[in-house]
């Protein structure tokens, strides 16, 4: 009867160091990192107030913002959500602040702000080789993601839309 009994101890210990053993496997597959997120609007006449992928909120007006969380590893299907508000007169004069114009014009010229969102596939990035998370804004509300390591300008970096673009009068469905 001992017997039986430590062999049924020694099944459920086994049977626990394997799953503990599956879990950990599991975790390391899915094992995240933190990284920074980066926007590069490629659109003239207008600017990118502010943007978020997966939620991770950043400013749109240039340089590094920390942080996204991100896989360690890529995965088929891996997509993020971006949001974005665009502010389609930003060169536009504006009264000198502080004044009744100037809270006026900016009732009026908020008015005009614009959101979009969309799904973005995150293009496969080399194992161990996982940078920031660059959200590019291209014309006709086009977005285009890249974790590439280069900058962007260089010959092995992904995306080569021009910066400084004219949004087209018809934009292609």
């Amino acid at each position: 009867m001992r017997l039986k009994s430590c062999l049924l101890c020694f099944g459920f210990v086994g049977c626990g160091l394997a799953t503990l053993m599956l879990l950990g496997c599991v975790f390391a597959e899915n094992k995240m990192v933190a990284g920074n997120i980066a926007a590069i609007n490629h659109v003239e006449g207008t600017a990118i107030n502010w943007f978020s992928v997966n939620g991770y909120r950043a400013h749109g007006g240039g340089g590094s913002s920390c942080c996204i969380i991100m896989p360690v590893k890529w995965r088929p299907g891996l997509e993020v959500d971006i949001e974005w508000e665009v502010d389609p007169n930003s060169d536009a004069t504006t009264p000198p602040l502080g004044t009744d114009e100037f809270k006026a014009f900016m009732v009026k010229h908020k008015s005009n702000y614009r959101r979009y969102s969309v799904a973005v596939d995150v293009p496969e990035w080399p194992e161990r080789k996982l940078c920031s998370l660059n959200v590019h804004f291209l014309t006709c509300k086009r977005v285009e993601v890249t974790t590439s390591c280069s900058t962007y300008g260089q010959p092995d970096y992904p995306v080569k839309e021009p910066r400084h673009a004219k949004e087209p009068a018809v934009c292609a469905k």
